[in-house]
């Protein structure tokens, strides 16, 4: 666990506990702004916590990376200079768009990076 990067120690818990067997945790990223309370990245599958569920209610989400068709960099300025200049990602599942802001490009540029390479 010491060497998994993670933000919550009770969001990593969580994922912890609906691991399938011999899948690995990767990552598991805090989310800011409304709707995602996190993301989760393990070997087999993003996992994310959505929150924008009317009632207060809330869904944890595993995609499959085969499912996965794309990954963005989001951002709402120039990205002139830096292609991780932005702390928030895009996952394009079919029809849906997962956005999700982090704490941090750095954060922003593992998801893609980790995500890339299971869907390339």
């Amino acid at each position: 666990m010491a060497d998994i990067p993670y933000d919550r120690r009770e969001q990593l818990k969580q994922i912890q506990s609906g691991l399938l067997p011999d899948e690995q945790i990767i990552a598991v990223y805090d989310a800011i702004g409304t709707g995602t309370g996190f993301l989760g990245l393990t070997n087999r599958r993003v996992i994310v916590q959505d929150k924008s569920f009317v009632g207060k209610r809330l869904a944890i989400t595993s995609i499959p990376y085969g499912k996965v068709s794309a990954v963005s960099v989001v951002s709402n300025k120039s990205m002139a200079g830096t292609f991780f200049s932005s702390g928030a990602i895009a996952i394009h599942v079919g029809t849906h768009t997962y956005e999700v802001e982090f704490r941090g490009d750095n954060k922003a540029h593992h998801v893609h990076n980790v995500i890339l390479h299971y869907i390339s």
